[in-house]
């Protein structure tokens, strides 16, 4: 048995992977045969890899690993002489740090901005598909002033961060690396094509097409009415179903098949979220017939939660409409999750100085399974309150009554997802 890498042929993480192998000498094949969404449901897939994702790596003498990032490290190691991990600690350490920040400040926006402008991603937002195309700019900027006087990133021969970080910038050519921005990064992609032409890597990465213009979302026609005819009565119309959603991180794996929510599989409740809303709506906050004495009378704890979610990134708020703006568009990622949740948030502080803080309402015992449909909700920490717990009910009832006041800043706007 050979080593095993089970990926498709046109997935990034994957070509990062068998790029590694090839410069290092580590023998690596495909699956013989490998359909995505079937081959990776089977039982026997599922024992060695129990989430079911690709790429994930079986090597001859029966050892698994999936995570691409783990896996092209570990093939790396495979081959020492190929210094692909740097020469002493200090260089492991230094390609670490390039290898993540590409991950963390560029790859990951290359997956959001393609599942804006591919409708994967909904409603579709302009102002959220600037950011993260600023966002990843900002990132491009610093690896490229950074190869400003260097051919590598670390060292004076290709390793493991340079092949990943080229990597990344074939996947974001198509998608938000357009001509105007690759003029902004020579060194970039200087270094890029240095690395995606080296003869063991060329037939990988494939042919290289550079994009004139960046992906951009392009809204589906309007259907036509058909006129009713009179005075016959005409049989109703056939809905049409929706389109597939691609819930897969990256653009080169086919698309999943559409599958129920889980959350609508959950224990009938007594506690109704869309009468809370509208007593929420109508009522006071506080006091005697307030919506707070109704939530108190209704609520279920057996089938919803009430958790506090906190902004992770506060140092980089500016003004405070634009931190309220950072919560809208948080709420407008978080439609698909609309009849499972309720929130109210706000903004604390003064321009310069402010925190984002809120409540959640939602369906199950768990935050992730409601806020993950929104690409950035990592961004955000989630604590579960106790309302038992008299500070965890001080929070609670603030945010909502939106007067809670956190370390001295106090509340100067709100906004409510509902």
């Amino acid at each position: 048995m050979s080593n095993i890498l089970w990926t498709v042929p046109t997935q990034g993480s994957g070509k990062i992977i068998r790029a590694v192998a090839a410069i290092g000498g580590v023998p690596l094949e495909l699956p013989a045969s490998y359909e995505h969404f079937v081959d990776n449901k089977k039982p026997e897939f599922l024992q060695k890899f129990p989430h079911g994702k690709i790429p994930a790596l079986e090597t001859a003498d029966g050892f698994t690993l999936f995570e691409s990032s783990t896996i092209a490290r570990y093939v790396a190691r495979l081959a020492p002489n190929a210094g692909l991990l740097g020469a002493d600690p200090k260089d492991a350490a230094l390609i670490d740090q390039w290898t993540h920040l590409a991950e963390s400040e560029v790859d990951i926006y290359t997956s959001f901005v393609f599942g804006l402008v591919k409708g994967f991603v909904s409603p579709y937002s302009k102002p959220i598909h600037t950011t993260f195309v600023e966002r990843q700019l900002r990132a491009l900027k610093t690896l490229n002033a950074h190869l400003a006087t260097r051919t590598f990133f670390v060292g004076e021969r290709i390793t493991l961060a340079d092949i990943q970080i080229a990597g990344v910038v074939l996947r974001a050519l198509p998608i938000t690396l357009d001509a105007p921005t690759r003029a902004e990064l020579p060194y970039l992609i200087r270094h890029f094509e240095t690395v995606a032409n080296q003869p063991q890597i060329k037939d990988i990465f494939g042919p290289i097409e550079y994009s004139e213009k960046a992906a951009q979302y392009v809204p589906p026609p309007k259907e036509k009415k058909e006129p009713k005819p009179a005075p016959v009565a005409a049989p109703k119309a056939e809905k049409k179903p929706k389109a597939v959603e691609n819930d897969d991180e990256e653009e080169g794996v086919p698309a999943a098949p559409k599958v129920k929510n889980p959350l609508d599989d959950l224990p009938k409740s007594t506690f109704n979220l869309e009468d809370w809303k509208r007593q929420y709506s109508n009522n006071e906050t506080r006091g005697a017939g307030g919506s707070l004495e109704w939530f108190y009378k209704n609520f279920d704890a057996a089938g919803f939660s009430v958790w506090r979610f906190d902004f992770k990134y506060n140092e980089e708020l500016t003004l405070t409409f634009m931190s309220a703006n950072q919560i809208t568009g948080f709420y407008n990622r978080l439609e698909a999750s609309r009849k499972y949740l309720f929130a109210s948030a706000g903004v604390l502080g003064e321009s310069n100085n402010s925190v984002i803080s809120g409540a959640l309402i939602l369906r199950g015992s768990e935050a992730q399974p409601v806020v993950d449909v929104a690409p950035d909700w990592e961004s955000y920490s989630y604590t579960k309150l106790d309302l038992a717990t008299e500070a965890d009910k001080v929070f609670f009832e603030a945010a909502l009554a939106w007067d809670l006041e956190i370390d001295g800043k106090k509340w100067v706007d709100g906004k409510l997802f509902k």
